[in-house]
């Protein structure tokens, strides 16, 4: 029995480390946050779909940046690179300085996304191109 769970966990394994890389073309275009959540809150959050709908947020990439816009304000913009399933985000702040961390692509199919940021106010954002 300890044999068939150990082949089950290496070949679950072996599968979840096959993901597609993510490169900066698949990226391009504008896409619509679908979901918002918290899940390192207690207990975990979700935004509400009405409020969602009503702020319009989304995330826009083109060849050389990218801007994130949140109840028609522009709430973030900088410049990116991918990295596997990594976007590495050089965030330009109002006082002209940077700050850089990364979204890491838990999924990514068809035109459905989701990324997340780590720490304790981590978010996992599913968006869908427009």
């Amino acid at each position: 029995m300890k044999k068939y769970a150990l082949l089950l966990l290496l070949a679950c394994a072996t599968f979840a480390g096959c993901k597609h890389s993510v490169t900066a073309t698949d990226l391009y275009g504008k896409w619509n946050y679908t979901r918002l959540e918290h899940p390192n809150q207690s207990p975990p959050g979700v935004m509400p779909t009405g409020d969602l709908k009503e702020q319009a947020p989304y995330i826009e990439f083109t060849k050389d940046s990218l801007r994130m816009v949140w109840g028609g304000q522009l709430l973030s913009h900088g410049t990116y690179t991918v990295d596997g399933t990594n976007i590495n985000y050089k965030e330009i702040l109002a006082d002209g300085s940077t700050r850089t961390f990364p979204f890491y692509i838990s999924s990514f199919k068809d035109n459905t996304m989701v990324f997340e940021t780590l720490g304790d106010d981590a978010s996992r954002v599913t968006v869908v191109k427009e």
